[in-house]
């Protein structure tokens, strides 16, 4: 947040593409009525939404992915694969979205929405304000929430139970706006703005359903979770999407770079150096998630690796067809083949016959245009199933095991095909047979709270970076859950960790907080160079 209520009205000249009412200070010189200074609240939500995608996909791309080892970096000793920080803006893109790019345009929409009793658009926009929420705290712990939009030149942070409980507001304000009736009809406007749901009430309801049930699974340390907070995981996951086909995917056209999905071959956020497939996917698809990964695989009996990754290539020409990733530290060390770019070669092109891969394509109208998930039915079947597993109901935990891995499935056939060259869909043969391998618990005894967490890996990789983070976060990286995550060893953590910690947040954005808020930072220890190993109030115990 910037400490200067000046520079924020400045900023909203500048952020998205139009004035929000938080500006009027500064431009009630001179009014106009022929220029007016605030939109219709339906103006903003397009580009609002837009921001959602681009501010998560710009976090996720140098850190989240990085720690999680879901893809790693060209050269060697990358900064977040050591687990360590820079002194940039780096990590900061979810803060700018909360309090620059959705910020006073959102507070503008919602009370907009409110005034003219556009119950729709005032739900989602509580729905969106909750999400972003939730987001920025579960990166980096304390934030600004009651201040956050306030007339001063500093601003107090207060810790994750003030903003997890501020988040479960905000979706009890949206589910009360979205199941009362609009004073008007406003159903055209939010089809042609709307880029997640259309305006479906039903949908964004689900929606926050999701928020809610995904924030109660983070709980797991807490001493009443299996008495308290599993039921109320439960009860949201059931309350939200009944498959694959409602998930939240952004929809965007898909023709330039400036209206393609931030991780489409055509945007350009996934760089060549930041963006090579990692080995513990590689492994999970290999034979990793219960027994060994084959060594050099070039086949599996999961279908989803040939659908997800690429092998390795020479150039601009594919290998003898062998899957590899980066290792975490170690960078992309060629002898005559490299390891993949996400996008398909090791140098990112949008031309044939590596145009993009799974949810990175460009998309492709026999298929599906290019979609940016927010929530899917499989990642909430497997944050289920780790509830019911956690109360004792392992019975109940296996089944919304298997619907999470067929879920998955579901998934890659629905939204992970993408590109100007799209593989098979995955058949109901294949699904069946890697449903009896020995990669799958075959029965309710031999499920383990490994086979529920490595499946939600590969359901979430690629795209859940905050959340795949927080499920390594809440089992402290512990590598009997997490099975092919790379134990980094001492050498390879950032030197400045003080005792080989791993990260559990991504310090205060640099610019905004730093230069501008830096005594609220000394408040909270935020200056110390080991602060963002420190653990999170949601993975502690008390």
């Amino acid at each position: 947040m910037f400490s200067n209520m000046k520079y924020i009205q400045i900023t909203c000249l500048a952020a998205l593409i139009f004035i929000a009412g938080g500006c009027k200070k500064l431009l009630d010189v001179n009014t106009d009525p022929a220029t007016p200074q605030t939109a219709p609240a339906d103006f903003y939500l397009a580009p609002i939404i837009a921001q959602m995608a681009i501010n998560s996909a710009l976090d996720y791309r140098e850190v989240q992915f990085k720690f999680t080892q879901n893809w790693g970096a060209q050269t060697a000793n990358n900064t977040f694969e050591r687990h360590g920080y820079a002194a940039s803006d780096v990590g900061g893109a979810m803060w700018k979205f909360v309090y620059i790019s959705a910020g006073l345009n959102l507070e503008d929409m919602i009370s907009n929405a409110k005034a003219k009793e556009n119950n729709s658009l005032a739900g989602i926009g509580y729905a969106i304000k909750a999400w972003g929420f939730q987001m920025l705290t579960d990166s980096h712990g304390p934030v600004i929430l009651d201040e956050a939009f306030a007339d001063k030149l500093s601003f107090k942070y207060q810790d994750q139970p003030e903003v997890y409980a501020k988040v479960r507001e905000w979706c009890t304000q949206a589910l009360v706006h979205l199941n009362k009736p609009d004073v008007g009809d406003y159903s055209a406007k939010l089809v042609a703005t709307d880029f997640l749901y259309g305006g479906n009430r039903e949908k964004w309801k689900k929606f926050v359903y999701a928020i809610l049930a995904t924030q109660y699974s983070h709980l797991i340390n807490k001493p009443d979770f299996a008495t308290k907070y599993a039921d109320s995981v439960v009860k949201y996951v059931d309350l939200s999407f009944a498959s694959s086909a409602e998930d939240a995917m952004i929809s965007f056209s898909g023709t330039t770079s400036s209206n393609s999905s931030p991780f489409s071959a055509n945007s350009g956020v996934l760089t060549s150096a930041s963006s090579r497939v990692g080995q513990p996917i590689v492994n999970y698809l290999t034979g990793g998630v219960r027994g060994t990964p084959t060594v050099n695989p070039k086949t599996s009996i999961d279908p989803r690796l040939t659908r997800m990754i690429n092998p390795m290539v020479t150039g601009s020409t594919a290998t003898n067809g062998v899957y590899r990733g980066v290792v975490a530290t170690d960078g992309d060390i060629p002898t005559t083949k490299t390891i993949p770019h996400v996008l398909g070669l090791a140098t990112p092109t949008t031309a044939n016959p590596f145009p993009g891969k799974y949810i990175f394509g460009n998309g492709d109208a026999s298929v599906d245009d290019p979609k940016y998930p927010l929530f899917t039915y499989s990642q909430l079947q497997f944050a289920k199933a780790e509830a019911l597993f956690i109360k004792g109901d392992k019975g109940g935990a296996y089944t919304a095991y298997i619907n999470g891995i067929k879920g998955h499935m579901d998934f890659v056939n629905l939204y992970g095909r993408n590109g100007s060259i799209t593989a098979p869909a995955i058949t109901i043969a294949q699904v069946d047979a890697y449903l009896l391998s020995s990669e799958v618990a075959q029965n309710v005894a031999s499920l383990t709270i490994a086979d529920i967490m490595g499946q939600k890996y590969i359901a979430q990789w690629g795209w859940a970076g905050q959340e795949q983070w927080t499920d390594m976060r809440k089992y402290h990286y512990d590598p009997a859950v997490f099975r092919q995550f790379k134990q980094l060893e001492s050498a390879e953590f950032f030197p400045l960790n003080n005792g080989d910690k791993y990260a559990y947040r991504i310090r205060p954005r640099y610019n905004s907080e730093y230069i501008w808020n830096r005594a609220e930072l000394e408040v909270w220890g935020a200056t110390d160079d080991e602060y963002h190993t420190r653990e999170m109030w949601f993975s502690l115990s008390n």
